[in-house]
């Protein structure tokens, strides 16, 4: 693997994942290099269905080994909602702010407010073939306004006990350690030699050399 593509045409998204892949002994490109490449409708009831699904469809039509991700808010007290619907849980077509409309709508009056963040990484071959699949998790509540003006999608509401904070309110830096995103992507740097190819004397050099 000399190139891989991820999946994605979501800015912000495409900003953490390519910070976390930072140091990979691969070239890292986004959809924006590739404006032919199809989308891909996320119908599948899992995570690890919707990934999968990116990263093999892409694959096959660009040519290239792809990672496919997908990310979503899980929340107990609404039986697993949004999830695999967080981007659209108000609607196709809608922003974040009617996301989180909707959600604290359905969380009015709701006393567990346990919530946690769910990634699923999958990398496919150029044969549409999935060699990988890595999933992140992190645990917080869901507080009652917005706090904070970073991240995206339900951040300014992902409370994390720990750092006294909402995802919001968290530099990036720190997110970038400690998110769900985070968490799969670096079980993902685990399987590069196998993945890759390369000798890992290889990858820990490119890791110590990467900004």
């Amino acid at each position: 693997m000399k190139v891989l593509v991820v999946g994605t045409r979501n800015a912000k998204k495409r900003q953490e994942i390519i910070a976390a892949l930072a140091g990979w002994p691969v070239e890292v490109l986004d959809l924006g290099s590739f404006p032919q490449a199809p989308e891909v409708i996320e119908d599948r009831d899992t995570f690890e269905g919707n990934a999968a699904k990116k990263a093999t469809e892409l694959a096959v039509a660009l040519g290239h080994w792809v990672l496919g991700e997908d990310s979503g808010l899980v929340v107990p007290a609404l039986n697993g909602a949004p999830g695999v619907w967080s981007a659209r849980y108000a609607g196709h077509g809608q922003d974040d702010a009617a996301n989180n409309a909707k959600l604290m709508r359905e969380m009015a009056g709701k006393s567990d407010r346990r919530a946690h963040y769910v990634t699923v990484a999958a990398i496919s071959n150029p044969a549409g073939e999935v060699v990988a699949t890595v999933r992140g998790e992190c645990h917080g509540a869901i507080v009652t306004e917005a706090r904070g003006a970073g991240g995206f999608g339900y951040d300014p509401y992902f409370y994390l006990p720990e750092y006294h904070k909402t995802f919001g309110e968290l530099s990036a830096s720190v997110k970038q350690a400690i998110s769900h995103r985070a968490r799969a992507l670096e079980k993902l740097k685990g399987l590069l030699p196998r993945i890759t190819g390369l000798p890992a004397s290889r990858q820990e050099t490119a890791s110590s050399s990467a900004p």
